[in-house]
């Protein structure tokens, strides 16, 4: 027995969550399949339009194709996220919180259309050079002709504007967004958005002002949007914790920035355990004689180093400077980002791009 076309399949017992999710998905237009445990959840799994687990589920059938949004409820705290990491499920949802961004999410479930790639860049520690990265991989993929996006993830980060020199380009910012609720038209997105380097970016914007958050379920629909209207989504994410709950598990691939040094494979290893579980690999800055080869690194962190950063003196003085862009150009960097790009291959939705 399968579940019907266009069903959602709700894994839980929990009498209070079943009650939140069948308004959500009335609202979402759909059909709600409710079970009470893993075990029977498994003969609908891979037929369902979309699985939501509740937060009372602590396993999962062993075989499964359709991607699981974690569903808990306001007050659970970082055990909900922890339960996902632990569980392999790749969205989660607070409820009443994320109603909004959960109708949209089912509806879209039942009528998928082409999506583009979300690349999440984090740092394994402080000063590795993960927004570095995540520009020059940006500037890569649009001087191939793809459309992307560069997004700041870190609110106390200081603005990825700056490093692009482009505070004054028009466009929105994050501030901008924080009152956007369920979906949002990916078209008038990419219309909106600043342009620096051939490429479009979200920033929070430089300024000493005191800046209003945005909510887990607006940043959620604004990179939902993003991936609608965007082959590929380079996402700074930022090694904070409200980060690292939020814009990191909207990524389908994660890349970690490490220096070439034992202390920054140590610290890149605890990070590790705060990351969503999805393919990831490694960046490894530094010169080539450096005091850790790449393969020392990869040992140490236990992921594949899929590209080597090139540690320039030059770097510093760019970012202070927004000359990044104009470093970008050189062979050896371009030769950097094209690396990525072959790890993404056949993830990255960019038919134009040759």
């Amino acid at each position: 027995m399968s579940a019907g076309r266009g069903e959602v399949l709700l894994v839980t017992s929990s009498g209070v969550l079943r009650a939140e999710v069948e308004r959500i998905v009335a609202a979402a237009g759909g059909k709600l399949r409710v079970v009470a445990d893993a075990v029977e959840g498994g003969r609908y799994w891979d037929s369902a339009a979309a699985v939501l687990v509740g937060s009372d589920i602590r396993e999962l059938p062993p075989r499964r194709s359709t991607p699981a949004v974690m569903v808990g409820l306001d007050g659970e705290g970082d055990s909900l996220w922890h339960l996902a990491a632990a569980l392999g499920a790749e969205r989660v949802a607070v409820l009443p919180d994320a109603a909004a961004w959960l109708a949209d999410h089912l509806s879209r479930s039942r009528s998928p259309g082409p999506g583009g790639l979300v690349l999440g860049v984090i740092g394994g520690c402080g000063g590795a050079g993960a927004t570095t990265a995540a520009i020059w991989i940006a500037q890569a993929a649009a001087g191939l002709g793809a459309r992307v996006l560069l997004v700041d993830g870190d609110p106390w980060g200081g603005g990825l504007e700056l490093a692009l020199a482009a505070e004054e380009n028009p466009g929105l910012r994050w501030p901008d967004l924080a009152e956007a609720r369920g979906s949002i038209d990916p078209l008038q997105l990419t219309d909106s958005l600043p342009v620096a380097g051939g490429f479009s970016f979200l920033s929070w914007p430089a300024t000493r002002e005191q800046l209003l958050p945005v909510a887990a379920a607006a940043a959620a629909g604004v990179l939902d949007a993003a991936r609608r209207g965007y082959e590929l989504v380079v996402v700074d994410v930022g090694r904070g914790a409200e980060p690292l709950r939020t814009v990191a598990w909207d990524c389908d691939r994660i890349l970690l920035v490490v220096p070439a040094q034992l202390q920054a494979a140590v610290a890149a290893v605890r990070l590790l355990q705060e990351l969503p579980p999805v393919e990831a690999g490694l960046l490894v800055r530094g010169r080539p004689g450096a005091a850790l080869d790449t393969s020392l690194i990869a040992d140490a962190v236990g992921l594949p180093v899929q590209g080597r950063i090139p540690d320039l003196r030059a770097v510093a003085g760019a970012m202070e400077s927004g000359r990044l862009l104009d470093l970008g150009k050189r062979r050896n960097i371009r030769h950097f980002g094209g690396a990525v790009l072959d790890w993404l291959g056949e993830d990255l939705p960019a038919g134009d791009v040759e």
